[in-house]
């Protein structure tokens, strides 16, 4: 079937949504592929976007108290087998280091030398290696709490790979605290899982669902897994950040104990905490469409693009002077803890131009013409609107409202997601319908069902385990505000006292 309109991104989100994704990432100039197998360069525009995620979290982060540190990027083999459940729930994912040099073999090639000691793992986590430095810093209830956060890589040796969302070296924050008490631990779990849906659903306008993970899909070593789980245009699910309360499992682990008040020696109660560069590729399947990026403001690599028309030489000079005034005037402008970022994009390039900026996501796109200059205006394209759905408006206006005009795109950006996952999310008690509903029903696009599934689960890890062997569905979590009425079972039957939400997940 013919297209109605040609789009700029092939194939379309309907044809093959998976090779879409790639495609977008590739015009809008975010990342690339690396030489390395399973990594990926981040280029500036995509980098610049991550620059913004991570001021937004680090200034909530120190807001609680959390402070910045940095650990090794290699972990001594032994610090992982102290926990038993954490070094299995990694070990096929690590990148393990056994030399320490290269020297020239038989044949005048490099070949590994020195084998180490011990062998080193390529950090896929910290909790070990945090908790050592924890054991050395904690000996009383006054050293308490202990709120740490690192900026960092991570390396977890992925077999299938895709940019942004599994890569096999990624970038993350991960937090780490320490408590007197399982409460206050409790207490931060939460408190940090706020933070992240905060910021998913205030600045990168990703609704999402807050809830804890079942005993199966919890983090290795932890106590108790709560997550942030967004939708995805293709209907699965994302998870989008984890905060973990680790009870008291690392502390014996790496000998975290201090003296409590009442002279007492014990285990310190820990957490930890994370997102990662995979909340670029939610935000990208969440909003875009097939023409390229969509980026929310309050994040955006940039904010405006000023593209100035130049079709006579005697022209440029008094266009060029509009432009600027108008980018000093915007670049003065505040804009949720940064000023407004204006390019300026000169290149005689034809229609190519604007179309590589809507490819880009920038949210407001500017064209300067001789006729604009004279009428003292400018004409303006909202990424959030059709490509050809352009309006004039006078320079003063437009620059005095700029700030409600990008909210105005958040906003709806925001309320086009959860209209989304709403109208794609629903309970289902049969399980004859359960079924129907995440069985694909195009040969073709298997990935394509119906989206999330609220039904009783009566917490057998079996009843799980089946429904997952069986459709290759997985409880993304057990909502915190769900709804808590009585009910039964979606596999067995049994009694279940609460809803859990079913999805197909990346």
């Amino acid at each position: 079937m013919a297209k109605e309109a040609a789009t700029a991104i092939e194939p379309t989100r309907e044809e093959n949504y998976p090779e879409w994704y790639q495609e977008v990432i590739k015009a809008s100039d975010m990342a690339e592929n690396s030489p390395v197998r399973g990594c990926m360069v981040i280029k500036p525009w995509g980098y610049a976007l991550w620059e913004n995620i991570s001021r937004v979290l680090d200034d909530m982060f120190k807001q609680t108290g959390v402070k910045n540190a940095y650990f090794p990027l290699f972990i001594p083999l032994s610090f992982l087998e102290k926990e038993a459940e954490h070094v299995e729930g990694f070990a096929k994912e690590c990148a393990v280091v056994t030399h320490h040099r290269l020297e020239k073999g038989e044949n005048g090639g490099l070949v590994p030398a020195g084998p180490l000691t011990e062998p080193l793992i390529v950090r896929p986590t910290s909790e070990t290696i945090i908790g050592d430095a924890f054991s050395k810093w904690i000996t009383s209830y006054r050293d308490l709490p202990v709120l740490i956060n690192q900026w960092a890589n991570v390396v977890r040796w992925e077999m299938r790979t895709r940019l942004f969302l599994r890569t096999s070296e990624f970038l993350w924050q991960e937090g780490h605290t320490a408590h007197a008490t399982a409460a206050e631990a409790i207490e931060r779990t939460r408190m940090m899982l706020e933070v992240y849906r905060k910021v998913a659903e205030d600045y990168l306008a990703i609704p999402v669902i807050t809830g804890e993970k079942s005993a199966s899909e919890k983090f290795p070593g932890a106590e108790t897994t709560t997550c942030i789980e967004a939708m995805m245009q293709d209907r699965k699910a994302l998870q989008a950040g984890t905060s973990h309360f680790l009870g008291q499992n690392f502390a014996h682990a790496s000998q975290i104990k201090f003296q409590s008040d009442k002279e007492i020696e014990e285990y310190a109660w820990t957490t930890s905490w994370g997102v990662s560069t995979r909340l670029i590729g939610a935000l990208i399947m969440t909003h875009s469409d097939d023409n390229g990026v969509i980026l929310p403001p309050r994040v955006a690599s940039s904010h405006v693009v000023l593209m100035p028309i130049i079709r006579k030489e005697q022209d440029k000079d008094a266009i060029m002077d509009y432009t600027r005034a108008i980018a000093d005037r915007l670049r003065k402008l505040a804009y949720y803890g940064r000023n407004i970022q204006v390019e300026i994009d000169t290149r005689d390039i034809g229609g190519a131009r604007n179309w590589e900026w809507i490819k880009k996501g920038i949210p407001l796109r500017v064209e300067i013409g001789p006729k604009d200059m004279a009428s003292d205006s400018v004409f303006v394209g909202r990424r959030d609107k059709e490509p050809r759905d352009k309006a004039a408006m006078q320079k003063d206006a437009f620059v005095d409202g700029l700030i409600d005009l990008l909210d105005e795109i958040q906003s709806n950006l925001y309320q086009k997601a959860l209209d989304f996952r709403n109208t794609n999310t629903r309970p289902i008690d049969d399980k004859n319908a359960f079924d129907t509903f995440f069985t694909p029903q195009n040969a073709e696009r298997p990935e394509i069902h119906g989206g999330f599934a609220l039904s009783h689960w009566c917490g057998d890890a079996e009843c799980e385990k089946r429904i997952k062997e069986r459709l290759n569905v997985t409880i993304r979590c057990i909502p915190f505000d769900g709804e808590t009425a009585a009910g039964h079972c979606i596999e067995c039957n049994g009694p279940s006292a609460k809803r859990v939400v079913f999805a197909k997940a990346y």
